[in-house]
């Protein structure tokens, strides 16, 4: 049962001396449920194989973590509020490590997958406790701006290097230790929070919106089945129906939470219009980022011959971007504010995925990938850096968790549905591709670098897209203090 709330004082005073350590730990904490949407990627071809796991059911690997993780986020953000931050990172962290166990010594599909949504529902907890933790425990404009800067670099940076490290535990140890690598990095984040993470929560009755969350979670399920259903060249009540079922579930949810005397999402957290403004770019930024990264993976080991180590290795610039500028460009938001930097952003990475567009089949990683990925990885660095500070701009106590959540979530939807929808794309482009090249494989190599370059074009409307929204929505010129009373 959650305790009585132990706000943190007013903004600029009572500042925990131990802020900076909890930052090192709670980032360490959300490294590794970023790495691992995205480290079972290169493993995925061994663990199928050993599991004995079809071509038709190998996606639910990665979508049962995406949706449980997605659609949990929001009521995690209200158990976050009025459970105490402290104590749900710390069974976050407790419960990721085990069901990481779990899925490491999976003897079958059907357990993996269990493991992988159990792994989703406490990053669920996770992920909305850390970014909660981190906005009551900066309050000052100028050292929030550096700490959301960490936060950036970890959530933008660390699904590339996911990649990496996939790559290096598949090919020099075993698929599994994929999983199992999470165990220790929990437990010691864990021992770590104990001294060094203040509690916190808020005030208020402790009402938890489980309708909401079922037809949050439902809606996102259907859609993310119908869009995968029409990549396979599903027939049209096999791709129609769950996009409708999908859409009217999330009509429903709207309609409950308008309601509801305790809603999941509060109207007022989504009708500020900064913060609705940021997790729409988000959703479109998610979207374009995991698509490009997806094509990317398929780029690197099918038309460049890389090994699986050589692929994720060659997402090292990628990552190194986005770091780099998340890091070095904190001081730029209190100086230019959040919406030049997160226009900024899009644009630049928008410019890096249509430079993608222009690789053939006589393009070196050097003379072609390297560049745009290089280019893109700095622009969503920058805007990476900046959202968290619109989004988290002059939210109530009440709201933080949830608010937070939303943030993930947003970015969570955008990476379930846009690699569907650019597949979808892709799937249609390579079948319409007249046959050239002077040898069978060339033959099937040109139709693969046709799909990405259609894909790439609608990674890269998604991002233009998420900077109109972005410059006609947002209006704060400067980051707000967050209030913790």
């Amino acid at each position: 049962m959650c305790t009585e709330s132990r706000p943190a004082g007013p903004a600029g005073a009572d500042l925990d001396p131990r802020r900076w350590l909890a930052l090192a730990v709670v980032c360490v904490a959300m490294l590794m449920v970023v790495l691992d949407a995205s480290i079972v990627t290169i493993a995925l071809p061994q663990a199928q194989l050993d599991l004995g796991i079809t071509d038709a059911d190998r996606q639910w690997v990665v979508t049962s973590y995406a949706l449980a993780f997605g659609g949990l986020l929001l009521l995690g953000g209200r158990i976050v509020d009025f459970c105490g931050r402290r104590r749900i990172f710390l069974i976050g962290l407790l419960g990721f490590a085990a069901a990481s166990m779990l899925g490491g010594l999976a003897p079958s599909a059907a357990t993996l997958f269990a493991a992988r949504a159990l792994q989703g529902v406490f990053a669920a907890l996770l992920a909305p406790a850390a970014l909660s933790l981190i906005t009551v425990s900066f309050t000052e404009p100028r050292e929030r701006a550096k700490a959301f800067g960490v936060y950036g670099a970890i959530q933008g940076g660390g699904g590339a290097v996911g990649l990496i490290l996939g790559g290096v535990l598949t090919q020099y140890a075993d698929w599994r230790w994929c999983l199992y690598v999470n165990v220790p990095i929990a437990v010691a984040a864990a021992l770590a929070a104990l001294p060094t993470v203040r509690e916190s929560r808020a005030d208020g009755e402790r009402h938890y919106d489980v309708p909401g969350a079922l037809l949050a979670t439902g809606g996102l399920v259907a859609l993310v089945l119908g869009l995968t259903q029409a990549a396979e060249g599903a027939g049209p009540l096999a791709t129609v129906g769950p996009l409708a079922a999908g859409l009217a579930l999330l009509v429903a949810f709207a309609v409950v939470e308008k309601r509801s005397a305790h809603p999941l999402l509060p109207p007022r957290v989504v009708l500020d219009r900064d913060r609705a403004g940021s997790f729409l770019a988000s959703v479109l930024l998610g979207a374009g980022m995991f698509g490009m990264l997806l094509f990317l993976t398929f780029y690197f080991q099918v038309n460049l011959g890389y090994s699986p180590i050589q692929a994720g290795l060659a997402y090292l610039p990628f990552s190194a971007g986005i770091v780099v500028a998340s890091t070095l460009g904190s001081a730029l938001v209190t100086r230019l504010g959040a919406k030049t930097l997160m226009s900024g952003g899009l644009g630049v990475a928008a410019a890096g995925v249509f430079w993608l567009t222009t690789v053939d089949a006589s393009s070196s990683y050097a003379g072609g990938a390297l560049p745009a990925e290089i280019v893109a990885s700095l622009g969503l660095g920058l805007f990476f850096l900046a959202v968290p500070n619109v989004a988290m701009s002059g939210v109530e106590p009440r709201d933080v968790g949830v608010t937070s959540a939303m943030l993930s979530t947003s970015q969570q939807i955008g990476g379930a549905l846009g690699p569907a929808l650019l597949n979808t794309l892709y799937v249609a482009a390579v079948a319409a591709h007249p046959a050239s090249g002077d040898t069978p494989r060339r033959v099937v190599l040109e139709g693969y670098l046709h799909g990405y370059r259609v894909a790439y074009l609608g990674g890269g409307a998604l991002f233009v897209l998420a900077l109109v929204v972005v410059v006609s929505m947002l209006r704060t010129p400067r980051p707000r203090a967050v209030r913790t009373r």
